[in-house]
């Protein structure tokens, strides 16, 4: 695995090295030790999947709430998206500034997003499936969301060729308040 660093402290990309042959490849996607060498969180207590049939659909800006923070590492093994997260911690010298990285089947990229942070994707084909290995488990009480397109952030979105596709609950969280 190589590890990338963003413009956002404590959010890496993560790709692949691949040990191919004439039977195809072999990678390593996680290891806990590499990952406690960075300093991130290397426990994964749930894994997640989701699916996303159209083209142009937008999730996100979702973390949760102290003491429930999690971090996510998130690949997309079908299809492509463009996944990312926005600096929500206060004190933080990136505060509400953000990074964007295509993940593909194609690319076998993942995108490691610390607490703090919240995350987002939309996706850039139709039947795209994003996996998430996520640090610290879901607790209802503690999702919270910011609006997809605050200006507080003015996240570059790619526009998409027809709809774009937002739930209701996304379209309906508040701007960003620090």
């Amino acid at each position: 695995m190589r590890f990338i660093e963003t413009p956002l402290n404590g959010a890496w990309v993560v790709d692949l090295d691949l040990l191919g042959d004439e039977r195809g490849w072999f990678a390593r996607t996680f290891d806990a030790g590499e990952f406690a060498a960075r300093g991130l969180n290397p426990a994964v207590v749930q894994c997640n999947a989701s699916f996303n049939a159209r083209r142009g659909t937008l999730r996100g800006m979702h973390y949760q709430a102290e003491p429930h923070g999690e971090s996510k590492l998130v690949r997309c093994v079908r299809g492509a998206i463009f996944d990312v997260a926005v600096d929500l911690r206060g004190g933080s010298p990136t505060l509400r500034r953000w990074h964007g990285v295509e993940l593909s089947a194609d690319n076998r990229l993942a995108f490691y997003i610390p607490p703090g942070l919240a995350h987002g994707f939309q996706t850039l084909s139709d039947d795209a499936e994003v996996l998430y290995q996520m640090g610290n488990p879901y607790v209802p009480e503690a999702a919270r969301g910011v609006r997809w397109d605050d200006p507080a952030f003015a996240i570059q979105w790619p526009e998409p060729d027809g709809e774009r596709i937002v739930s209701e609950r996304d379209r309906a969280f508040a701007d960003f308040r620090p």
